[in-house]
């Protein structure tokens, strides 16, 4: 009997002292309210735990700020993120991408707008920025693309105007509650994106009806996925292999995966991507830094031209981040220049 519990005791002791499965930590970017975003993403996160073996939870978070803390702390392993989240993040949080959303129809980027209500006397942009002072105005954080950083970039910068300065008010929040703020006339005009817009209009279809587009941006890129540089180098492996994978079967496993895919607003699948992709919002960021930069009051030229030298080098060091060829995007009055990595 002793020898046999001797013989029994190693595999006892590999039996108690294995190591609990890695828990994975899954950054989602707030689109609505974070209940919302934690509940549509739920499905696809069970079937990411049920199929990898590896325990996984949502950090689902109010605002953009909170999720770039999340990930600058180290709590994140891997995020769907956008724009200067997704920068950030590569840049400073030492992620990289992996993958980009691509929209059920096809598309693999969206439109930031400008919403009014129906009967606004605001008719065009024209009309918009002939009354400066006049008018109320709501818009997303300083990380948001389409809530932010797009209008800045291609509608107030190339007209010299700073909306935080523009307007009689400026209000702070998420496209949805932005939206319910211009139907309820506590603001005048607001910021947007279609997929925010049609997810707006589903829920509220008698509040959307209210709303009238008068601006629209070029199309932005997609949201991406980024992962932790130093998450387990295998697990990675399985949970990049797996998101590129999701929902492409033509089997029943496959119908399923679609299924919880459509749960996420506009979302059919994700496509391989690295932090190359990020370079048109390092371009769109570096357009509106120079407009800024461009436009603003100095107390002389000599000031100007050093914020001026300052905004192309820090062009460069985030495409060297980014690994991506250097060409500086043309800003008001100027020409494209073409700028060699690392030169000065």
């Amino acid at each position: 009997m002793a020898m046999l519990l001797i013989a029994c005791l190693p595999a006892w002791l590999d039996a108690t002292s294995a190591p609990d499965p890695i828990p994975i930590r899954f950054g989602i970017l707030p689109i609505g309210s974070a209940a919302e975003s934690r509940a549509q993403w739920a499905p696809l996160l069970d079937d990411i735990a049920r199929r990898l073996g590896h325990p996984v939870s949502s950090v689902s978070v109010s605002s953009y700020q909170s999720l770039s803390n999340a990930m600058a702390a180290g709590n994140v392993d891997v995020a769907f993120v956008s724009g200067r989240l997704a920068v950030e993040a590569v840049s400073r949080q030492h992620m990289h991408v992996v993958a980009q959303f691509v929209r059920d129809d096809g598309v693999t980027g969206n439109y930031a707008l400008l919403i009014v209500r129906a009967s606004s006397p605001i008719q065009d942009v024209d009309s918009l920025l002939a009354n400066p002072g006049r008018w109320r105005y709501a818009r997303g954080e300083p990380l948001s693309v389409t809530g932010y950083v797009a209008p800045e970039a291609q509608l107030f910068a190339p007209h010299g105007i700073n909306s935080d300065t523009f307007f009689s008010s400026v209000r702070v929040g998420n496209h949805q509650d932005n939206a319910l703020a211009v139907v309820n006339r506590e603001v005048d005009v607001a910021t947007g994106n279609n997929p925010d817009l049609d997810l707006f209009t589903r829920h509220f279809p008698r509040e959307a009806a209210q709303l009238r587009v008068i601006w629209r941006s070029t199309l932005i890129p997609a949201g991406v996925l980024v992962v932790r540089d130093a998450m387990d180098e295998p697990l990675q492996d399985q949970l990049v292999a797996l998101m590129r994978n999701y929902g492409k079967q033509a089997d029943a496993a496959g119908e399923r995966e679609r299924a919880n895919l459509s749960r996420i607003p506009d979302l059919a699948h994700f496509v391989p991507a690295d932090n190359r992709a990020l370079k048109p919002f390092v371009d769109m960021d570096y357009t509106l830094a120079y407009q800024q930069a461009e436009h603003g009051r100095w107390v002389n030229d000599a000031a100007r031209q050093a914020r001026l030298k300052q905004v192309d080098g820090d062009y460069r060091k985030a495409l060297q981040a980014l690994d991506a060829p250097a060409q500086i995007p043309q800003g008001p009055g100027q020409k494209g220049a073409s700028v060699r990595k690392g030169s000065p």
